[in-house]
């Protein structure tokens, strides 16, 4: 490569990291509300950034969300692991803010720790689509990222779609693993 090309993609790839940099620095954005009874029921996980407490997952992994009489939201998480057995951890979630709020916080300690800060985590619906069938949650460290879906498969436009605009929010799309769903 001659200089002039080198010196070009050097600035071009200075520019793109810069970007992403600048992105990753900005506090990661929810969508602007959230109809929590619109997004109740099954979703399958479509991507996952990996993490400890799914390691045992292998594939057909859901999340199925129902609301409980004291206006929380039940949680029951579900994979198949190696042995063909099944993973499931049962929790409980509560909106922070107005009835609106795309921001949660789950549990899935026992009740009588639920006053410890430290066993809620943050769950943020950051992308959602109009029919409430693919979405993305994240937390304000970018550290976890679920992609879900209401069905085992996701149109790949759609998903490439959805990958562009959790880049343009500083997540770093190349760490999600996908989720082997019916096989």
């Amino acid at each position: 490569m001659t200089r002039p090309y080198l010196g070009a993609a050097l600035l071009l790839l200075g520019l793109h990291t810069g970007a992403a940099q600048a992105a990753a620095a900005a506090p990661l954005a929810t969508i602007p509300a959230l109809d929590l009874q619109r997004y109740l029921g099954t979703w399958y996980e479509i991507a996952r950034f990996p993490n400890d407490f799914q390691k045992k997952c292998v594939g057909d992994t859901t999340a199925t969300y129902s609301l409980r009489e004291d206006g929380r939201v039940a949680v029951v998480n579900r994979c198949r692991t190696q042995d063909g057995g099944a993973e499931v951890a049962e929790g409980v979630a509560r909106q922070r803010g107005p009835a609106a709020s795309p921001k949660l916080e789950v549990r899935f300690a026992p009740a009588i720790l639920s006053f410890l800060p430290m066993v809620w985590g943050d769950y943020w619906v950051i992308d959602l689509d109009q029919g409430y069938q693919l979405s993305a949650v994240s937390e304000p460290k970018r550290e976890y990222l679920w992609i879900l879906s209401r069905t085992p498969q996701v149109d790949p436009a759609a998903y490439e779609a959805l990958l562009g605009r959790l880049r343009a929010q500083g997540l770093d799309t190349g760490k999600l693993v996908r989720t082997r769903q019916g096989q």
